[in-house]
């Protein structure tokens, strides 16, 4: 059997090349962004005064403008890009895939604090004020999982598997993702590390497994405000306030330091774990993709 010609002129191949689409679709993301803040920035009464308006007010426009506008870009403009098209935002399936990534996500950290209380390190001292929870939903749950997802899995992930592979893909992809990470308050090396290994593979693997973003939203989603909302762990560094009041005590390795619990040794291999487990079922599924050379 010979293989079929590849007809297209000089300029589309150039266009539709796996890696030139996707600097083209983060570059439309980076706009939209930009933009949104712009057009907000001008537009909300007393922009960032809070004598004026309401900040969980302005956190809750901001996010929903700020997904919205994603969303949008990402409909009408980024699934026609590249010689594959391809939706991984699909409206089928939305609703249960991300509602089972949240439960998913809210599992798999309650284990990692569950496995922190039995070792003595975390501990809960009462009720906690859960002041400022809104925002923090908003910011560190639904953009956070929405925008990052968009950017590390429905745009890195995808254009770099299109050209070199699934693992190829997968590798890097986790590994730009611990290293976005390494900004964050109270980054180190291992946090960084650990970002990209435990977190890298498990929404990458969900990813791989369900070819849609939905399920890899919610586990990002559920994850940070399980640890932030429910148990008072920091996310990624950043100090929440949460249904409990509570502390670790102990060496960094089981505690992350003042990073939080994805830093530390629990967490790395619980969700790793986790993330294996996917991967190995998207292998199963065959939904491994190679190399484009290999095809």
């Amino acid at each position: 059997m010979t293989a079929e010609a590849d007809t297209r002129p000089l300029w589309r191949k150039i266009w539709e090349f796996p890696l030139v689409a996707m600097v083209v679709a983060l570059v439309l993301l980076g706009l939209t962004l930009w933009a949104t803040q712009w057009v907000l920035y001008w537009t909300l009464p007393g922009p960032f005064d809070p004598n004026v308006l309401d900040p969980n007010v302005e956190a809750v426009v901001r996010g929903l403008a700020g997904v919205g506008a994603v969303f949008a870009v990402y409909k009408l403009l980024i699934v026609r890009l590249g010689r594959v098209k391809r939706d991984d935002l699909p409206m089928a399936g939305a609703l249960g895939d991300t509602a089972l990534g949240l439960g998913a996500g809210l599992a798999i950290f309650s284990v990692v604090v569950g496995v922190a209380a039995v070792l003595g390190v975390y501990r809960v001292f009462g009720w906690g004020t859960l002041e400022g929870w809104l925002p923090f939903f908003m910011v560190g749950g639904v953009v956070a999982g929405f925008v990052e997802e968009v950017i590390f899995r429905g745009i890195l992930f995808r254009w770099i598997e299109e050209f070199a592979g699934s693992w190829a893909a997968l590798a890097i992809s986790s590994l730009l993702f611990g290293l976005a990470h390494w900004a964050n308050p109270n980054a180190t090396l291992f946090s960084s590390v650990a970002i990209a290994i435990e977190a890298g593979i498990l929404l990458g693997g969900a990813y791989m497994l369900t070819r849609s973003l939905w399920l890899a939203i919610g586990i990002h989603a559920g994850w940070n405000l399980t640890q932030g909302l429910v148990f008072d762990v920091s996310v990624s560094g950043v100090e929440v306030d949460g249904l409990v009041e509570a502390g670790m005590k102990g060496p960094d390795l089981l505690t992350g330091g003042a990073f939080g619990l994805e830093a530390s040794a629990i967490a790395l291999v619980v969700a790793t774990a986790a993330g294996v487990w996917l991967v190995l079922q998207a292998k199963k599924e065959g939904n491994l993709i190679a190399p484009s050379w290999r095809r």
